[in-house]
């Protein structure tokens, strides 16, 4: 075991390698440009002493070229420029190799919060026991979703993946070949990625990391905690939104939904036939060989057409293996049991799905829809639907439509696409329960979901389209805004009162799937009062779900970084407390956060432990976690003048010009990284509701400024400083595992900000007044937070996680200048009137463009 502290293992193992490794990287010849190994250093340099001084990043690379590039002209400037951002992605890229490969080293595998940890507390506390009747009812799902996050093309991620090997082993060889091929392998996409290819490049992750880590997490529990050898409960899965997410993306059909199923269960069974193949080798016993290459043979004519007559079902191959083991044990002294073993464990874990296909869909969609489908039976004359049902109360709607089953007819009759597809979609659901097992897609979420009609519009069409009256799908309302989380409970107990979806309920174990929303949660009502608003929401859907008997599954919307419900995850999930229904940890982890918490299987493996220890120590910690009145009241009232503060910031007439003009908003729709467009809306007018999460977070992380992460956290806190109740701050933050997590999250987003970048947007005629605003909002949070940790700087009770963040900051400090300078020449251009074609102008919205990949690489989850 490590001995040595986190931070020196970092600087040992991770920035003493990155600066060797990175000394060499520098002086390979990738490029017919002169020197720009050698220049970088020099501009990074010139970077660093003008924002020491207060110089504005146009004056930075002016200085720059006129010092040490003075023969240059304007065109080869440009270029060098190019050739800079091209080299800083692949700085970018080699650190996250560096990294990814000292993870074991860095974390110890072994340490708190590992199943190692787990079990030997529980020993020695005599509450194996417990721990055993914990795992057979908790459960961990991570949901990877098509969220356009990830800048890597499958050909780096490749290229990390295997420099990480490299470097591990220490190869130089193959270090030096991988940077070679590194310099020539392009970071952008010419073209939208399709929804299959999203889902392609995802299941890249299922392939080579999640197969391996949650097979191991689980043969782990079952070798070392239950010990018998027998089936229990799943305890991890994993869930899958390419392709069948159609909320916003015009681009999923029925037909990609369909595809994406069928390659998750090919991909599956072809890593079942490499299992069966390894295992050949080794079972080369009479009585035992014979039906492994049977398995071994149906699995490859399996995997290549599904249609194959030699086909068995996932419970027939898992009884076959069952049968096999069996003989090994009694005939073969258990030689390689423990091979055999960990492949019935993932055909139990994965089956034909390997992940389930979760559908979603925005209400007001459905509405529509439903609203057509309505019209063309009533039209027929045959309807159960009155004729008058448009104009009747949402209550008497809501009767009707439990009772729903009426037959629609031929899909295809319908004029418009959208309802089409819409209802297509829920037929194929039935065809993949068929194909991939019921749970390859038994999960249907509405996104906005605001009343219960919502919920009983989907649950009436899925009953009519495709499955009657034996519903073998979850109905999952998403409750996102801060009224929505606020009416949820009465949406729900109108929903718990109807006895025909209280039966379905019943049917389907007495659970009720709800997903909040952090992301757009945060968007709309700022980053404590979005946290405390789902606490509080979670708290009464919890009681009131138990009132009916049911267990409420909360599924949460999280992105990467801490303005989207991200950050340090798993402290979360440990301080809920017992108002909190914990029977299940479900998260959304998408673009940057697969590949750096779950990209390897190191850290995959440490994350996912982490996660269902969190669930471990929440239930044992039950109590302690229990917010007292004046704790609850203190947060309320943070919350509210945090939220108060915040819409006051989002109504200030600058807000929007400011992220339209002054920001890369605009720029992320041009990188080609995701299928789905950029914002909600058609209108060419920036609309508040109609901006997506990620590039608003994201647009704000590029500003190096990270509002949604801080704002309205420092003025809510300085209420009570001013008002000489600091202590009452004070006592919640000792008190409160969730507000002190709440408050060291920010911190991050503050850690990741630099003001300095931007200053010089102070002086702006027009938008001077309202980035001062946002500085002065920075300036009272951090302060307050220091005062409220008793620590001398940002993040310190994180020193490893702080120097990380140093180093790529410092990484990406050149390349964020480049940015600024470009965006400051578009913004001078348009004000003297160019044309949207002047290819100057062009010019310069490329390098923003491009510029934007390697800022979002290196801060790993800040959008």
């Amino acid at each position: 075991m490590s001995i040595e502290p986190k931070l020196k293992r970092f600087n040992q193992n991770v920035l003493s390698k990155y600066q060797i490794y990175n000394s060499i990287f520098m002086t390979l010849p990738f490029d017919s440009v002169t020197k720009t190994g050698v220049l970088l250093p020099l501009f990074h340099e010139t970077c660093e002493k003008g924002f020491a001084k207060g110089d504005d990043p146009t004056t930075i690379v002016e200085t720059f070229f006129k010092k040490y590039q003075a023969r240059r002209t304007e065109e080869s400037q440009i270029n060098l420029l190019f050739r800079f951002i091209q080299y800083i992605e692949r700085q970018v890229v080699l650190f996250d190799a560096i990294e990814d490969a000292a993870f074991p080293i860095v974390n110890n595998m072994d340490g708190v919060g590992t199943l190692r940890n787990l079990k030997g507390n529980a020993r020695s506390e005599g509450k194996l026991e417990e721990l055993k009747e914990f795992l057979e009812e908790f459960k961990v799902r991570i949901v990877l979703t098509a969220h356009p996050t990830q800048f890597y093309p499958g050909s780096v991620l490749g290229i990390i993946t295997n420099l990480t090997a490299a470097i591990k082993n220490n190869d130089l060889t193959e270090i030096n070949n991988l940077f070679g091929q590194l310099g020539k392998t392009p970071f952008f996409k010419h073209k939208k990625p399709t929804p299959y290819q999203e889902a392609k490049s995802l299941i890249w992750y299922l392939e080579n990391v999640f197969y391996k880590t949650f097979g191991d997490i689980y043969n782990y529990i079952q070798s070392n905690i239950y010990d018998d050898g027998k089936k229990h409960n799943d305890i991890i899965n994993i869930g899958f939104w390419p392709g069948g997410d159609r909320d916003g993306n015009p681009f999923v059909k029925p037909e990609t939904t369909l595809k994406v199923a069928k390659k998750l269960k090919k991909a599956i069974l072809k890593k079942y036939y490499q299992d069966l193949r390894d295992l050949r080798k080794k079972l080369t016993f009479r009585g035992v060989e014979s039906r492994i290459i049977r398995l071994e043979t149906i699995m490859y004519d399996y995997s290549i057409n599904l249609k194959s007559k030699k086909a068995i079902s996932a419970k027939e191959l898992r009884a076959e293996l069952l049968s096999i083991r069996d003989v090994i044990v009694k005939e073969h002294q258990s030689l390689y049991v423990t091979e055999i073993n960990n492949l019935i464990n993932r055909v139990h874990l994965f089956g034909y799905r390997f992940a389930s296909l979760d559908i979603r869909q925005d209400s007001r969609i459905h509405h529509s829809v439903f609203t057509t489908v309505i019209d063309s039976l009533i039209a027929t004359g045959t309807s159960s639907f009155p004729e008058n049902y448009h104009d009747l109360s949402e209550a008497e709607q809501i009767e009707i439509l439990s009772k729903a089953t009426d037959d629609i007819g031929d899909l295809d009759a319908f004029e418009d696409e959208m309802v089409r597809n819409t209802l297509k979609t829920i037929a194929i659901i039935k065809d993949i329960q068929k194909a991939n097992g019921e749970r390859g897609a038994n999960r249907y979420i509405i996104s906005n979901n605001q009343t219960a009609l919502n919920v009983m519009q989907l649950f009436a069409m899925l009953r009519m389209v495709s499955f009657k009256n034996d519903l073998t799908v979850d109905v999952a309302p998403l409750f996102e805004t801060i009224p929505d989380l606020e009416n949820a409970p009465s949406v729900m107990e109108q929903l718990y009162k109807n006895p025909e979806y209280r039966a379905h309920l019943k049917a389907r174990g007495n659970k009720q799937h709800i997903m909040l929303g952090f992301s757009d949660g945060t968007k709309d009502g700022g980053y404590l009062m979005a946290n405390w608003g789902i606490y509080k929401a979670k708290e009464s859907l919890t009681e009131m779900s138990r009132k009916y008997d049911i267990t409420v599954i909360f599924f949460d919307g999280r992105g990467g970084p801490p303005a989207r419900g991200g950050g340090k995850t798993h402290n979360f999930y440990s301080s809920l407390g017992p108002t909190i229904e914990d029977k299940e940890v479900q998260i959304t982890i998408q673009g940057q956060t697969v590949s750096s918490n779950f990209g390897t299987n190191d850290s995959s493996q440490y994350n996912l432990e982490q996660l269902i220890s969190s669930g471990i120590k929440n239930r044992i910690d039950g109590e302690k976690n229990r917010l007292s009145d004046e704790d609850r009241a203190v947060m309320t009232d943070l919350a509210e003048t945090s939220y108060q503060t915040y819409k006051d910031f989002k109504s200030h007439p600058m807000f929007i010009p400011y992220l339209e003009r002054m920001s890369t908003l605009k720029y992320y729709a041009k990188t080609n990284i995701g299928s789905r467009p950029s914002k909600r809306g058609t209108s060419d007018k920036l609309v508040f509701s109609d901006l997506r999460a990620i590039p608003f977070v994201g647009s704000w992380s590029q500003l190096k400024q990270n509002v949604p992460g801080f704002y309205g956290v420092g003025t809510a806190l300085k209420a009570y400083e001013d008002k000489g109740e600091w202590d009452k701050v004070v006592n919640l933050y000792n008190n409160s595992k969730f507000f002190k997590t709440l408050l060291e999250n920010s911190m991050m987003s503050l850690t990741k900000s630099f003001f300095d970048l931007t200053k010089y947007m102070a002086k702006d005629e027009e938008f001077g007044a309202f980035w001062n605003i946002i500085f002065e909002e920075y300036q009272i949070t951090k302060r307050l937070l220091l005062k409220l940790t008793g620590y001398s700087e940002l993040m310190e009770n994180e020193p490893s996680g702080k120097a990380s963040i140093e180093v790529r900051e410092s990484i990406v400090l050149p390349l964020l200048t480049i940015q600024q300078y470009a965006l400051k020449k578009v913004q001078d251009l348009e004000k003297a009137g160019v044309p949207a074609d002047n290819p100057e102008k062009l010019i310069f919205e490329k390098i923003v463009t491009r510029s934007l990949f390697g800022n979002i690489n290196a801060s790993r989850n800040s959008a």
